[in-house]
């Protein structure tokens, strides 16, 4: 027999109570933490930029769409994303990209070569030599190498 609003009539018997029903409930994990895509550059000078980071850090070209004035290159795990601006406020020193490297000199005489001045720090506490230099807008960068 059904009630008016279409639901069936469910017999009871005995002592169960008819209310709450049991609902079974699948085990939800936690929500995983976020995941870093990418951190944006902005440049007026985004041919350049792209340029300078593909060829002295030989970072690798995932996309470049010349007329967004866009380009998405891959560090490792990482990306870095250029984009093309008309303005931009000048680079800061409250951050840097920190780059982990195989080979130190190699960057160090890679960016030399490219005209960067490039700063030796002194070794670190935990087994690393490490440099710092500017891309050609200002944005500090840090690279170091483990046992090196």
């Amino acid at each position: 027999m059904l009630l008016r609003q279409g639901f069936p009539r469910v017999q009871h018997s005995g002592d169960a109570e008819p209310f709450p029903p049991q609902v079974q409930t699948a085990h939800v994990p936690p929500p995983a933490p976020p995941e870093l895509f990418s951190i944006e550059l902005r440049t007026t000078r985004w041919r350049e930029l792209v340029e300078w980071y593909r060829s002295v850090l030989e970072l690798r070209v995932l996309i470049r769409a010349v007329d967004d004035g866009y380009a998405l290159l891959q560090a490792g795990t990482a990306r870095l994303a250029i984009l093309d601006r008309p303005e931009t406020p000048p680079a800061s020193n409250r951050w840097s990209l920190s780059f982990e490297v195989a080979d130190l000199a190699l960057c160090r005489n890679r960016l030399r070569a490219a005209g960067a001045v490039v700063h030796d720090l002194p070794p670190g506490q935990e087994g690393f030599l490490e440099i710092v230099t500017h891309d050609p807008d200002g944005n500090r960068l840090r690279l170091f190498a483990w046992g090196a």
